[in-house]
């Protein structure tokens, strides 16, 4: 039988309840401190484990020539806290680039030769490390540990960076838009996980050629392949290479020109046909009439027999064919109107790693807004900040986009009808930015009317259209002959026979 002891009279062999555990902000075990609580003690040490890194280190020096071509490219020099460490890994791995033998002798001589070797705790350090661990056989577990602690380093000093810019938010010195302050914090700890076996800092030429060398020799071992994404349309890969990570693609045009078609068309070929996931940002149009579009231009349909509801046995089958491959693919559309570039960079990054999209598409970039205070000024600025953070979004993803913009009406003033680049409309920046400008153009259709020609002339223009790549940074400028199919708002590419009637 259990005694209790009675508090007024508490029995001195009445059993003392268990100490709570030591808890540094004072609070029970499952409590979340306060912000204060954090702050006031911000100072601690930062997490680190000096065996994990010494059983790296032993395990590289026991068995070098399997570890240290594993380690170069998954375990950076800063993921070694202590500085001695971090000291003898970099001259590791200076031995692994020059082919050199590595022993402890070696190691000890070279560090010394330096004047590095009492840095690091002597020749005994050397012999001490070479010893630490029995086994290399264990080196994954070691360098898990360490990256793992690299990672909360960078961590804390990620939303340590927020904190401080958060309470400096608003002075001079600093940009006053809560907006681009959230879109900064965003990227500092979305950043903690791409750093994960990445190399930090800049790299040194000697890397950069040597990938070079390799993109160079993967071209000659695959002769005529796209380095990028196909867009279904022979004549723009081969002018491109292909839609290529880091790359922005401006395809520009007057009002009902059929650009968000033409963009439509070489998203579904990339995500439906290719299997590769894409997203689309459409501030113009609904998603459900995006989709709608999408089917009857799959299936081959007229939007208006769609729209009501004559359709035959063999169409309705079509329909549901391209239903069927629409639902396989995977197109990630938001058609938030209106949306700010910091919101969309917010939202592609999330697809990224959510879904690993490969390419996005924007219709179109002067329905962007950008919330700076230097934006909401000028029409001018706004744009050029819109066209900056699209590519540096292009480039942060490595991944390809395609941007719709609109043209002015000075095209239309002028004869032929050619649209140019200085026609980009409201920025020059967009011209700037751009590694890739496409001007779409139909023969039979400008300014918003038909042109008035006889019927013979009418007819053989009858759904011309060409997409002038008036500006490539990494390859040649030409004409892509198209032909549009405007009841199925879809453009096929021109047969041999019609390009010299191209406009």
């Amino acid at each position: 039988m259990v005694e209790i002891a009675s508090s007024e009279n508490p029995s001195p062999q009445a059993v003392a309840p268990a100490p709570q555990q030591a808890n540094p902000f004072g609070r029970k075990r499952n409590e979340i401190p306060t912000a204060e609580e954090l702050l006031a003690n911000i100072n601690r040490a930062l997490p680190f484990s000096d065996e994990g890194e010494k059983g790296v280190l032993s395990s590289l020096l026991q068995d070098p020539n399997e570890r240290l071509s594993e380690s170069r490219v998954s375990l950076p020099a800063a993921a070694f806290y202590h500085e001695a460490n971090r000291t003898i890994y970099e001259k590791l791995l200076e031995f692994y680039d020059k082919n050199l033998p590595i022993d402890p002798v070696m190691v000890t001589n070279a560090l010394r030769d330096q004047g590095l070797l009492e840095r690091v705790g002597g020749p005994a350090a050397i012999t001490e490390l070479f010893t630490f661990v029995p086994s290399p056989s264990h080196y994954t577990h070691y360098k898990k540990i360490v990256l793992d602690k690299y990672i909360l380093r960078q961590l804390i000093h990620a939303c340590t960076l927020n904190i401080h810019q958060s309470y400096e938010f608003g002075k001079e010195q600093l940009d006053d838009d809560v907006s681009t302050l959230i879109d900064h914090a965003e990227q500092r700890v979305l950043a903690v996980r791409e750093s994960t076996g990445k190399q930090e800092g800049l790299k040194t030429l000697s890397s950069h050629v040597a990938e070079a060398i390799d993109s160079i020799q993967y071209m000659l071992e695959h002769p005529g392949q796209l380095r990028g994404l196909s867009t279904g349309y022979s004549k723009l890969d081969s002018l491109s290479s292909g839609l290529q990570g880091g790359e922005m693609f401006i395809i520009a045009a007057r009002p009902s020109m059929g650009k968000t078609s033409l963009a439509m068309n070489i998203v579904e070929h990339i995500s439906v046909d290719c299997n590769i996931p894409a997203a689309v940002f459409s501030l113009e149009m609904s998603a459900t009439m995006l989709v709608r579009r999408l089917l009857v231009s799959r299936a081959q349909l007229s939007m208006q027999d769609l729209s009501r509801g004559l359709l035959s046995r063999a169409q309705q089958e079509a329909l549901a064919k391209a239903t069927r491959e629409l639902q396989k693919a995977q197109i990630f559309i938001d058609e938030t109107p209106g949306l700010d570039v910091l919101e969309l960079r917010a939202k592609a990054r999330r697809l990224k790693k959510q879904h690993n999209i490969q390419m996005i598409m924007i219709d179109y970039l002067q329905l962007m807004t950008s919330s700076s205070r230097r934006a909401k000024d000028n029409r001018q600025i706004e744009i050029a900040e819109i066209s900056a953070g699209l590519k540096g979004l292009s480039k942060e993803l490595n991944v390809p986009i395609i941007v719709l913009a609109q043209l002015n009406r000075s095209v239309e003033s002028r004869k032929g009808q050619r649209p140019v680049l200085s026609d980009l409309r409201e920025s020059g920046s967009i011209e700037q930015d751009a590694d890739i400008v496409g001007l779409l153009t139909r023969e039979d259709y400008a300014g918003g009317k038909m042109e008035a020609e006889d019927e013979e002339t009418a007819a053989k223009k009858k759904g011309q259209a060409v997409l002038i790549i008036a500006k490539n940074r990494n390859g040649p400028t030409d004409d892509v002959p198209l032909r549009f199919i405007d009841h199925a708002m879809r453009f096929m590419e021109r047969q041999a026979d019609d390009e010299a009637d191209s406009p």
